[in-house]
């Protein structure tokens, strides 16, 4: 399940891209958004910076954007989603009424 990517928003503006990788996650801010010294950080864990962000796992921040419980298990359901499959989920669950001000979309290879 290695090569899916999502990009993340802060508001309407284009954070950057998140990606799985072979080994985990990389977050990477996009050039724009951080020469805007007008948009912050996404999160405390992940600030402003040019070099990718890389972890084993889902980073907490963007876990944190996951329905749980019965609301996991609808969603599961309702889109044909693997439980365990994090970044699917949030790929195709945390578009819009996320908390806060950060949405995650679906990269579609074109």
């Amino acid at each position: 399940m290695s090569g899916r990517c999502g990009k993340v928003y802060y508001r309407d503006h284009l954070a950057g891209n998140l990606e799985e990788t072979g080994s985990g996650y990389r977050f990477t801010y996009d050039p724009a958004y951080l020469a805007d010294p007008g948009m912050p950080d996404i999160s405390l864990t992940l600030p402003k910076q040019k070099e990718p962000f890389e972890a084993s796992v889902l980073f907490p921040f963007f876990f944190g954007l996951l329905a749980e419980g019965v609301q996991k298990e609808i969603q599961c359901r309702f889109l044909k989603i693997d439980e365990a499959d994090d970044f699917g989920r949030l790929i195709r669950t945390a578009t819009q009424d996320t908390i806060g001000a950060v949405t995650v979309h679906e990269e579609v290879a074109g």
